[in-house]
Formats: C-alpha cells, structure tokens, sequence
C-alpha cells in the first residue's frame, strides 16, 4: 500500500474545529484540498500529519496555534481615527475590511473595537492564537516523481 511521502501531492477532505467545537471550515460537499506535502501549502502542523497516511485513512490532527496561524501579534492591531474613515465603510465589530499598505499591498482586517473617536483593527489571521482540530481523509496520492 502506497504512503504518502514528503513531495507528493495529496487530496483530503477535511473539517477543522476549534476547541469549543466550532466548525471553521470544511471541505464537504466541495472538492478535496489538493496541496503537495512538505512544501509549506498550508499549516505545518497539519502539513506534518500527513506522511505515512495511505488512501482511505483518516485521523484526527490536533494542531496548537503556534503549529497553525500563530499567536496573536498586538503589533497586528490599529486604531485608526473615525474621521480617517470614509461615512460608507462598515464599523461594526466583525465586520471584514481590506486596507493598502502605502507600498500598495491589500492586507484583510477586522473591525475589533469602535468608540466615538477611533476604529480599531486587526490584521491578525481570525484563526491566530487558536488551537485547532483537523478530522482528515486521505483520499488521493500524486506520487513525486
């Protein structure tokens, strides 16, 4: 039975769970997740679950943040004015936001905090300094050559 080894190019289907059981993602009812293994495709500590696995397994992959997005950097965090704000963009707490970096870079954000003089974002990944659950299948191999 043929194993999956660092260089092949896998198919998986997957749910991630954070540890309150919280679904953030899944592949159901879409294709599988197609990435070569060891080339840093996705989170290292799913990335390093796979090697050894053979079609049809499935295992759970518990994944501690430091091994996934990180831990949450407060460098990541700004306070911008309101008045720097356009009137048309959302401030609610939640709410996904996309700002440019004065090199013309797109970086996501969330709006965390509002009060009457300043919207705080962050450019953390939502998923940093969680702790981070995979239920995975392997369901096909492309051997490296």
């Amino acid at each position: 039975m043929t194993q999956v080894k660092s260089g092949d190019t896998v198919h998986i289907h997957y749910t991630g769970t954070l540890n309150d059981g919280t679904t953030f993602d899944s592949s159901e009812g879409r294709e599988p997740l197609t990435f070569q293994v060891g080339s840093g495709q996705i989170i290292p500590g799913l990335d390093s679950a796979i090697p050894g696995m053979a079609i049809g397994d499935k295992k759970t992959v518990n994944v501690p943040a430091d091994e996934a997005y990180g831990p949450v950097n407060p460098d990541m965090r700004q306070e911008v004015p309101r008045g720097q704000i356009p009137a048309d963009i959302p401030t609610e707490v939640g709410t996904r936001l996309q700002m440019q970096t004065q090199t013309g870079q797109v970086v996501p954000v969330t709006v965390v905090a509002v009060d009457d003089n300043a919207v705080t974002l962050d450019a953390n990944h939502p998923l940093a300094g969680k702790d981070l659950t995979f239920d995975i299948e392997l369901v096909k191999i492309d051997a490296a050559a």
